[in-house]
């Protein structure tokens, strides 16, 4: 095996001491007086605003401040180093001259450096931060880093879409690890990606399919779905707390569901009414442990509004979900074996449901620990392909 050549970190007069990187599509290059404008541009976006701590307000004598933190940066071995991104050729139509701002922050004492990238909105949705971070990571890593780490402030997807793209493993949320506009702390989700890791995603990054059926539609759960939050009633024993969202617990909620999907560990999806398209639960595939892999187990929820009981939704939507999840991939499923769920067994409600979704009963335990605290009969249903 080949140990890897490291080559020192280089330091000197910018622009000239930044290495070019890239290929006949993306390129990384040193920043120029040309770009200011559209990096003022980017400043405003709302999504810039909304996901990065860049100043307010921006115009062209804050990105000149900005542009002498470059050349700072690459006066000193251990100094953050920028490149603006380029999308080639600049005379087609999806060219751009200036496409975003990628960065480089080795560690002076050898540790783990990190990296953070902000797109312009016109290069979005086109691959072009996941090859520019794809170049900057190997350049990291052919300059010594150790490791490289990705931070980014909880349910920035777009950012950790890119991460994800490129081999990064997320480890967790760390609290108010970084700094909110307004000075208070907010949470952070923190990925790293190793030098010998593939620069392609670890697990596949799951979106919700559109199935629709005799008047029910399962379909992606959205910022408004807040109906789902209608005050619940079911006794404690029956389901988790987190389960079902209160109105206080429905934005926290709902980026749970998100973050399990993008690291392919569930399918969520709000049961519709195909007329009005209004959300009337939420019904769900995931693992506890892993990923949802074709020819393995997974477990089965689904929880209805109270206004909406007494319709056969619950059933039905648990049908459409366990005939997705153990349909062949090559039919446009799942493929999971196998597909699990858990009631109390005084929930004659749920009982039903699974029973009229095709699952059998396969075992009962006399003293299961319940959801709500305590412990309490329950039964175990199964669903095979």
């Amino acid at each position: 095996m080949n140990e890897r050549v490291v080559r020192a970190v280089p330091s000197g007069i910018f622009p000239q001491v930044v290495p070019v990187l890239g290929d006949d599509r993306i390129r990384l290059r040193a920043m120029s007086e040309v770009d200011l404008p559209l990096v003022v541009e980017q400043s405003h976006d709302p999504d810039s605003v909304r996901w990065t701590t860049v100043p307010r307000p921006y115009d062209l004598d804050t990105a000149r401040a900005f542009l002498s933190l470059h050349t700072e940066g690459w006066a000193d071995a251990a100094g953050t180093k920028h490149w603006a991104i380029e999308v080639l050729p600049h005379d087609t139509a999806g060219g751009l001259p200036f496409a975003g701002i990628i960065d480089l922050r080795p560690d002076a004492k050898g540790g783990a450096w990190e990296t953070g990238f902000v797109l312009h909105p016109g290069a979005r949705g086109r691959g072009v931060m996941s090859t520019a971070l794809r170049l900057a990571a190997t350049w990291a890593f052919d300059h010594g880093a150790p490791s490289l780490y990705w931070f980014a402030e909880r349910g920035n997807f777009a950012s950790w879409r890119v991460a994800h793209a490129c081999g990064f493993t997320l480890h967790s949320t760390l609290p108010h690890r970084l700094a909110a506009r307004d000075g208070s702390g907010t949470d952070a989700w923190v990925a790293s990606l190793l030098p010998d890791q593939p620069m392609l995603p670890a697990t596949a990054w799951i979106e919700s399919p559109l199935i629709q059926d005799d008047g029910l539609r399962l379909r992606a759960i959205r910022d408004d779905d807040t109906a789902i939050a209608e005050p619940h009633d079911h006794p404690p024993h029956f389901l988790p707390a987190r389960a079902v969202p209160t109105p206080q617990t429905f934005d926290d909620w709902l980026l749970r569901r998100r973050e399990g999907m993008s690291l392919g560990r569930s399918i969520n999806w709000c049961i519709a009414d195909t007329t009005t398209d209004e959300a009337l639960g939420e019904v769900l595939i995931f693992v506890h442990d892993g990923t949802l892999a074709a020819g393995g187990t997974a477990e089965l929820g689904y929880a209805i509004r109270p206004s909406a009981r007494g319709r056969g939704l619950a059933r039905q939507a648990a049908r459409l979900a366990a005939d997705h999840a153990l349909r062949p991939v090559a039919e446009g499923g799942r493929g999971l074996r196998r597909l699990v769920a858990r009631t109390a067994a005084d929930n004659e409600a749920s009982n039903r449901v699974l029973r009229g979704a095709g699952f059998s009963v396969w075992g009962r335990e006399e003293a299961a620990d319940a959801p709500g605290g305590g412990v309490g009969p329950a039964t175990h249903w199964e669903r095979l392909s």
